[in-house]
């Protein structure tokens, strides 16, 4: 697959592309896990269907050291046996928010719920800007036909200042 456009190359995207690491940059250093925040990501990659963050999230996340059994189960986390409860309450949060127009109330309540459970005010925080932030990099990767299989693990980590 070619790219329509090639967003690291293009200067005004790789301006705002800077501007966008820095802002995951604060999320990565909130007190949010970063095993939950990789896993998050993951999942609503794998939903929004973005080859390249599916990519980045899981060889980000095998390089942190995850296992490749839980990166194997993350499409199926509610049959799987391998997530704590706090993970399952933050991907039970990724689903509701990332696919806000097949639920039109968002997260329900009861998923609000779970995810204040496990997570403190400045988690819970961490977790609304890191779910809308990997979506709007899902959507502009989809836009853009970016392709997925190069990524290698932390390459971005130099985009920060």
């Amino acid at each position: 697959m070619d790219a329509r456009i090639d967003l690291f190359g293009n200067d005004l995207a790789a301006t705002f592309g800077k501007r966008f690491a820095n802002a995951a940059m604060v999320i990565h250093r909130s007190s949010l896990p970063a095993t939950t925040q990789e896993l998050v990501s993951l999942r609503a990659s794998q939903i929004n269907g973005c080859g390249f963050c599916t990519d980045m999230h899981t060889k980000d996340a095998a390089a942190a050291g995850e296992t490749q059994e839980r990166l194997n189960m993350v499409a199926a986390w509610r049959e799987a046996t391998v997530f704590t409860e706090a993970e399952r309450a933050a991907l039970a949060f990724a689903e509701e928010g990332t696919r806000l127009a097949d639920a039109h109330q968002g997260v329900s309540d009861e998923t609000w719920a779970r995810v204040r459970e496990h997570y403190d005010d400045d988690q819970a925080a961490a977790l609304v800007c890191l779910l809308a932030l990997v979506n709007a990099a899902n959507r502009m990767n989809v836009i853009a036909r970016t392709p997925a299989g190069g990524y290698q693990a932390g390459m971005f980590a130099a985009m920060t200042t």
